[in-house]
């Protein structure tokens, strides 16, 4: 039976990552990228899909894991009778080819282990040819890949399965490291695993003693920010959402998605949290990314790029493998990164603006990006698009989209007022006001008493808690808070969020219905009732989110409430930059700019409730 999510466990070393059982197997991994093939599958299937189990040959008593203070070094102790061993899992930090080192430390008594070692690239597919070199190092060649393993040990081959038996001491230490190459190159030279384990524990150590969030939850903060930093591939500063695809979002359901790519939305929020946290480097590195991703046509903006900035991102089924408990299909590559989502827009403007606020020079070319993207949005804004849930049905005028598009233009008028950008700020000025008049006319449902989440429907919407967040309104209006009434009312299930209605919006959506509860937007929950002033209503709920989180600190993108279980891809940046936000907002920490004057908010259309009279705070 397979795992559950919460059983898993990160490794990476910023170029791709590996999921590590609390069974001391890795059933995840893609090299040499995270978008490449995976020659681990067998989250997705079987065994014989591809894994690295690392394990005692006797019975399990108890298995406890962490990780390395501060650090992305995952420890596992497996007890058994007789003793206790422990295996140190580590993907290190280097420039050269990928690699992961396992490490067998005897911690008490005497302890038989086993290794069984099934390569199978492609997503489980093919099988390589294996063989034995004459300094004892094993390598599995198929097409363009090749992995080398190299340990003390000496493993044999068995029905298609690398295996061994070995027994470790009190005080023994048993290192196996396992190396990608390129097919055509001989193997590469060969990785300390004592240097190799130290140099990573100590560049994470130092990475992490640069956060400068010191309020209350910092482990959960640390390890959120730690986890964003495990996303973002190092060669060129982009951050994928995470490192699986296809872990469904329905148990036995076909919402299942491949999320190993770079969103624009996803990514400014990670910058975000990375950044109001003192990670100014890796800002700087994803604004670098995100000026090479987009250059071009701005109406050819895409919401995803590869890590690197690659547009083709055709998606297609996998056969083969039977799917995380039998959830069909298997993809690979997002049909997504063809549709129009207006929100993208306003998620890079005010990623970019924030960089500014953050002191990072934008130059001339950076200007000269965002001003294109506006030309685009200056007529593009009245378009239907496919919001910011990706709908697979027809395009709507989305309100949590027309929000956005707001607020790319709020920012750019910002950029001029304060930073002394040259921009036609008057017409920005205007389109900012005409996009907030509409939205408040045509986004309002009199019969809802709430936002609604497209122009003339009647379904509600998590992401319209967004509207106090980014400055739309003030948290104290009337509309906001009778919309943030209705989302607790009618999306807040077993206490968690639900995105949508989807009972009601499957036609909207193009799927059949059902889901867990979204995380971040039961963050977003969090962060608008502590806006309202329900400041402890606000933190347990937060601290609700926070029991969610696996023995490692780890959240997947969702939560079903009623089998207790992590849902869809994991871990998500969604989720993990949704934390980090809450947590800083009720410190009481910065998190958004302030909204803009009332006076460029329409009144609320007849009949809409008002804001109260004691009140004229700002909700930003």
């Amino acid at each position: 039976m397979a795992l559950r999510l919460e059983d898993y466990a990160l490794v990476g070393d910023n170029h791709t990552a590996a999921l590590v059982g609390r069974d001391g197997s890795i059933d995840w991994l893609c090299l040499p990228r995270f978008d490449s093939g995976a020659c681990f599958a067998a989250l997705l299937g079987t065994p014989q899909h591809g894994r690295w189990l690392l394990a005692p040959a006797v019975e399990v008593r108890a298995a406890r894991r962490r990780y390395r203070q501060d650090t992305l070094v995952l420890e596992t102790d497996f007890e058994v009778h007789g003793g206790v061993v422990r295996v140190v899992d580590c993907m290190p930090r280097r420039t050269g080819d990928p690699a992961v080192v396992r490490t067998v430390i005897g911690v008490r008594g005497r302890v038989p282990m086993r290794m069984e070692l099934v390569i199978r690239f492609d997503y489980g597919r093919i099988v390589p040819w294996v063989r034995r070199l004459e300094d004892g190092t094993l390598t599995a060649v198929a097409g363009p890949d090749a992995l080398c393993l190299r340990t003390p040990i000496a493993p044999r081959g068995e029905n298609l399965t690398t295996v061994a038996r070995f027994t470790v001491i009190e005080g023994e230490q048993v290192p196996f490291v396992l190396q990608w190459h390129p097919s055509h190159r001989p193997p590469p030279r060969a990785v300390d695993p004592v240097h190799a384990v130290e140099e990573t524990e100590r560049w994470w150590r130092h990475w992490a003693a640069r956060c400068t969030y010191a309020g209350p939850w910092r482990e959960a903060v640390l390890r959120s920010l730690i986890t964003l930093r495990a996303l973002a591939y190092e060669p060129t500063g982009g951050i994928v959402a995470a490192p699986t695809t296809s872990l469904p979002e329905q148990p036995g359901g076909v919402r299942n998605w491949d999320y190993r790519y770079c969103w624009l939305r996803d990514a400014a929020m990670s910058l975000s949290a990375l950044l109001k946290s003192g990670y100014v480097e890796e800002a700087c590195a994803w604004r670098d990314w995100l000026l090479r991703a987009v250059a071009g046509d701005p109406r050819d903006l895409q919401i995803m790029y590869g890590p690197a900035g690659e547009r083709r991102l055709a998606e297609y089924e996998v056969p083969w493998l039977p799917g995380y408990e039998g959830a069909r299909p298997v993809r690979v590559g997002n049909a997504a990164a063809g549709q129009l989502q207006l929100d993208v827009y306003g998620e890079v403007l005010a990623a970019m603006h924030l960089a500014r606020e953050a002191g990072i020079p934008a130059g001339a070319h950076a200007w000269a990006v965002e001003l294109a993207l506006l030309a685009f949005l200056e007529d593009g804004w009245r378009e239907p698009d496919q919001g910011i849930w990706e709908v697979r049905g027809p395009r709507r005028h989305f309100t949590h989209s027309k929000v956005m598009a707001w607020l790319a233009f709020d920012r750019a008028v910002r950029a001029v007022e304060r930073f002394g950008f040259d921009g036609p700020v008057a017409r920005w000025r205007r389109l900012r006001d005409t996009i907030h008049a509409e939205v408040c006319a045509r986004g309002w449902s009199e019969r809802r008493s709430a936002f609604v989440q497209f122009y003339g429907g009647s379904t509600l919407d998590a992401s319209l808690l967004m509207i106090p967040l980014v400055g739309f309104l003030p948290s104290d209006d009337g509309r906001v808070r009778t919309t943030v009434a209705a989302i607790e009312r009618e999306l807040l299930v077993d206490g968690f969020v639900r995105r949508y209605g989807t009972e009601e919006s499957a036609g909207v959506d193009g799927l059949p219905a059902g889901e867990g509860a979204f995380l971040a937007c039961t963050f977003w929950l969090a962060d608008a009732l502590a806006l309202g002033g329900r400041v402890e209503d606000a933190r347990l709920l937060f601290e609700r989110l926070l029991a969610l989180r696996n023995d490692v600190g780890l959240l997947a993108e969702e939560y079903d409430p009623r089998a207790r279980r992590l849902m869809g891809n994991f871990p998500q940046a969604f989720s993990h930059f949704a934390l980090v936000n809450t947590a800083r907002r009720l410190a009481g920490a910065p998190v958004d700019p302030p909204p803009v004057s009332r006076r460029a908010s329409a009144p609320p259309p007849a009949g809409a409730p008002r804001a109260p009279r004691r009140s004229r705070r700002s909700g930003g």
